[in-house]
């Protein structure tokens, strides 16, 4: 399995819309910064991501990077995570916001969003995507609403794919 760094919004999320236990299924361990932890656990964060958090599954762990590059103007919890990811070499980061994505990339990053966790987690089985995209649009999560259909259909095409192998299977005609 993997590790992987994580800033604040993909765990909200996931969080909000019941998709957080994919995570150590995917990835195995998480680990993340103080500053995420903080704002997870404060008084600003949702219900359901204080009580995923209190306390934390035993596949989170927080730590905080010996160094923070000042340099990135970014929110405290990205810059910590981008920070983590690099200390750690962690094999992934899970950012959402566009240029802390492209600041964790331009470190030489493989970054995932909420979105991307999801497609993965829906691929293995371990969702149903169009619900669970349905709950996430009853959250505050904003991306654009063409990356969402395409996700959509990315999924609805796989499904078919597999009905269709497997329909083959069980007819005895081979891939």
């Amino acid at each position: 399995m993997s590790v992987v760094a994580a800033d604040t919004s993909p765990l909200n999320y996931l969080a909000q819309c019941g998709a957080i236990e994919v995570l150590p299924q995917l990835y195995g361990s998480v680990v993340i910064p103080r500053a995420v932890f903080d704002e997870l656990s404060g008084t600003g964060a949702p219900e359901a991501v204080r009580g995923w958090l209190d306390p934390p599954p035993v596949w989170i762990s927080i730590r905080s990077a010996s160094a923070i590059d000042e340099t990135l103007v970014l929110g405290r919890g990205e810059v910590e995570a981008i920070c983590l990811a690099q200390e750690i070499h962690a094999d992934e980061i899970l950012l959402d916001e566009r240029r802390a994505r492209k600041a964790a990339q331009e470190r030489g990053l493989i970054v995932t969003g909420t979105l991307g966790v999801l497609e993965a987690a829906a691929k293995r089985h371990l969702l149903h995507l169009p619900e669970v995209i349905e709950k996430l649009e009853h959250t505050n999560f904003r991306i654009d609403p063409a990356l969402v259909q395409e996700a959509l259909k990315r999924d609805a095409q796989r499904l078919e794919r597999e009905r269709i192998s497997e329909r083959n299977r069980d007819r005895g005609i081979e891939p």
